[in-house]
């Protein structure tokens, strides 16, 4: 979670925005033929004008001016030799360690740090680049939300809560999320075969797309990683890389004697340095416990509970999901103002609401209904910021988590712990390798610990026993 104040109408980017409603049909840019299609191409760029905000602020930029440059770049070299060169794209590299990469209509394409991460070489970054590009496009997007009239975006980072908390407006932000459109196996498909086109007449070898989908295949089953949309509504990885490799075949066919570009150690030493996984100055759990080290916060977590943390809120819920917590940041100056405006703001029935401390911070409570919901807030002011912390939960469960909701939102204080406060970021380091070996003894050798032996593999898009000759780089994590 980063300072900012938020309007928090911004982050409901898809409940509104300026649609041609009426029964039309358009031209599709990549096949020619005739689309059923409501959304007019002033829609989508509104569309995606009107989404960006909000995505940036839920998730942030991340903030590698090199990095956000390299995907710019080899984005508008992209963008020209694509289908539709006369949008104006944007490309943005999103401080997220989740692996997932999405577009939004008009231009839009989003990378996260977490797949950023994952890639080997530049050619893979290309193909994936072409491939989102390819929705936009083929106007995927656009079709789908002609089919769905308004995206119904599920919870950020898929966790799911019941369908009655989504009538509370806050929680509603949190459709804002890496999870955008849902597309079938046929756009899918249409999609790699554009990444394949766009990255190689840009002059990469899109042989090296078609090798990440292993890497996308092990991070789903050996890893476990729960991955979103790119990698989870998308046709089987294992079928796909055979499709791209038949596809880059024909590609390369045409032009014999070229030579396609990889750029390894290039994209690697480029990403030296590179923040892996949670980042502990947006917050951190540890020990049941949620620890912000820039705001100097600290507050419980039930224990068993999940936990999701963006720039933007973190939120809780038991396996159950019959409840869910809320940690938000409120744009409003005054407590009282804070107040007034959750309860307009959220339709909350209010049953009571007074002043309060807690741990010697000013404090309101508010106790209320939102149609099926009951809904106990405190609202803390500390350090010149307004915090609001949400327990929710339908009625009739009410009384089973009240206390869970009282428990943390009593127990939020400042926190002066220098061990808590100056933790730091696991990041990508590049390592040289000095003698032939294999990566398991290399690995060894940089002090790798043994139960992350295999999450390195998949990191580094290779096995275990594969055979390193002196001198190839590799990814460590480290501090």
């Amino acid at each position: 979670m980063k300072i900012k104040h938020l309007n928090t109408s911004i982050l409901i980017v898809f409940a509104f925005v300026f649609v041609v409603f009426g029964t039309s049909c358009s031209k599709n840019p990549v096949t020619g033929k005739r689309d059923f299609m409501l959304l007019s191409k002033k829609g989508e760029v509104s569309l995606g004008q009107q989404s960006d905000p909000g995505i940036i602020a839920s998730y942030g930029l991340y903030e590698d001016e090199k990095i956000q440059s390299f995907i710019k770049s080899k984005g508008l070299q992209m963008a020209r030799v694509s289908h539709r060169p006369e949008l104006d794209y944007q490309f943005r590299i999103l401080d997220s360690p989740v692996v997932n990469a999405f577009a939004v209509p008009g231009g839009y394409v989003y990378f996260t740090r977490g797949i950023m991460a994952h890639f080997n070489n530049e050619a893979e970054f290309a193909g994936v680049l072409g491939h989102e590009i390819g929705h936009i496009t083929a106007r995927h997007s656009a079709k789908q939300y002609s089919k769905q009239m308004v995206a119904q975006v599920g919870m950020v980072l898929g966790m799911v809560f019941s369908p009655a908390f989504r009538q509370f407006g806050e929680m509603a932000q949190s459709g804002v999320g890496l999870l955008f459109l849902k597309f079938g196996r046929d756009a899918e498909s249409e999609s790699d075969a554009l990444g394949v086109d766009y990255s190689t007449k840009i002059g990469y070898d899109s042989h090296q797309m078609a090798g990440f989908f292993n890497t996308i295949h092990r991070l789903q089953e050996d890893a476990g990683v729960e991955i979103p949309t790119f990698l989870s509504t998308h046709p089987d990885p294992v079928d796909r890389n055979a499709n791209v490799d038949a596809i880059s075949d024909a590609w390369q066919e045409r032009q014999p004697n070229k030579k396609f570009k990889i750029n390894r150690d290039q994209y690697l030493q480029m990403i030296d340095g590179m923040v892996y996984g949670e980042d502990p100055k947006q917050g951190y759990v540890e020990n049941d416990y949620f620890f912000h080290p820039v705001l100097k916060f600290k507050f419980p977590i039930p224990r068993n509970w999940n936990t999701v943390n963006t720039p933007a809120q973190v939120q809780m819920a038991p396996e159950n999901g019959k409840a869910a917590m809320i940690f938000t940041l409120a744009q409003e100056k005054t407590l009282e103002a804070a107040a007034q405006g959750t309860i307009q703001e959220n339709k909350i029935q209010v049953i009571d609401q007074r002043n309060d401390r807690v741990n010697g911070f000013s404090a309101i409570t508010i106790l209320g209904d939102v149609e099926a919901l009951r809904v106990r807030s405190y609202l803390i002011e500390y350090n010149g910021l307004i915090y609001k912390m949400h327990g929710l939960a339908e009625q009739a469960d009410f009384a089973n988590y009240e206390r869970y909701f009282i428990e943390t939102m009593t127990n939020f204080n400042q926190l002066t712990d220098p061990a808590k406060i100056n933790v730091k970021p696991e990041r990508i380091r590049i390592k040289r390798v000095s003698n032939d070996s294999n990566l398991s003894a290399v690995l060894k050798g940089f002090k790798v610990p043994t139960d992350r032996m295999t999450e390195h593999a998949i990191l580094n898009g290779m096995e275990l026993n594969d055979k390193l000759t002196k001198g190839t780089l590799i990814k460590v994590v480290g501090k």
